[in-house]
């Protein structure tokens, strides 16, 4: 039964996760001591000017200036970058990287990878004799995986600087409606109950099973806990949503506005906000 150890693994590899998150965000570091609120505006306005810049510089230039700030919030540099560039070559490169050919991005081959007899037509589309790799394609293709990149890493820097439920509270303080916000709370919550759920019912399983089996059979027994679980799961949704409507949950969030502005939070807006206007003129 290989395969569910392994399910289990992945299952406390996520929990973990969360847990580091939330040590990482205990640092003595730059973007730890900020506003949640002031981070989620930084996220929204990078991600924005992102989207907009189809420069190679400007993209190049939010790289570096993401690494510096995460560099600032003393997090682990191997770590982070391991998930960026995981993200930034699947979703990016990867993805993008038939849009490099002439077939799609029409501009001056660098490379040839084939060549047919004649060019062909289908419809509106032409498979030109010639079939290569473009200089425009290339440069397509390293926008768009650096776009990826840098949303990564703003996100990244966000979420492991920020403690889970003070950036709820600022979600809830630019707007974000009560069911999206209760939904977080809700699936955030239940990671951790069903993680230990599937951990008791694997031990209870295992207790009782002596000697080898048949892959039939685990078949078998892996149905009928994944009913039972999801069955559980429904139970307990109902059961929490009763009791929250026991103690008066109208469907509306109160979170509590914590503390105002402070002056280095008025300064590192500021800067933030310049830095990525200068980015915005490049």
């Amino acid at each position: 039964m290989t395969f569910i150890d392994t399910s289990i693994t992945k299952i406390a590899e996520i929990v973990k996760t969360n847990y580091v998150q939330w040590e990482t965000a205990r640092k003595n570091g730059l973007f730890q001591k900020l506003d949640p609120r002031l981070k989620a505006v930084f996220m929204l306005g990078c991600v924005a000017v992102i989207s907009v810049k189809k420069e190679l510089p400007a993209e190049l230039a939010i790289s570096g200036f993401i690494f510096i700030l995460i560099l600032l919030s003393r997090l682990n540099l191997i770590r982070i970058y391991k998930r960026i560039l995981f993200f930034g070559f699947f979703f990016g490169f990867l993805i993008a990287l038939p849009s490099a050919l002439n077939v799609i991005t029409q501009g001056d081959i660098i490379f040839r990878v084939a060549a047919l007899s004649r060019p062909y037509h289908f419809w509106i589309y032409t498979i030109p004799a010639e079939i290569g790799i473009t200089r425009e394609g290339c440069y397509g293709v390293g926008i768009l995986s650096l776009r990826v990149v840098n949303s990564v890493s703003v996100v990244l820097l966000i979420l492991n600087t920020t403690h889970f439920f003070e950036l709820v509270r600022s979600f809830k303080i630019l707007r974000i409606p009560d069911t999206f916000l209760m939904i977080i709370i809700l699936t955030y919550k239940y990671v951790f109950i069903l993680s230990k759920t599937i951990e008791d019912i694997y031990l209870a399983m295992k207790s009782r099973l002596v000697g080898s089996i048949r892959n039939s059979e685990i078949r078998e027994i892996v149905s009928g806990r994944i009913f039972y679980v999801f069955k559980l799961s429904r139970m307990r949704y109902e059961e929490t949503y009763k009791a929250m409507l026991a103690r008066g949950f109208t469907g509306e969030i109160s979170l509590n506005a914590g503390r105002g502005f402070a002056g280095r939070d008025i300064v590192a807006g500021i800067a933030l906000a310049g830095v990525l206007i200068i980015i915005i003129i490049l």
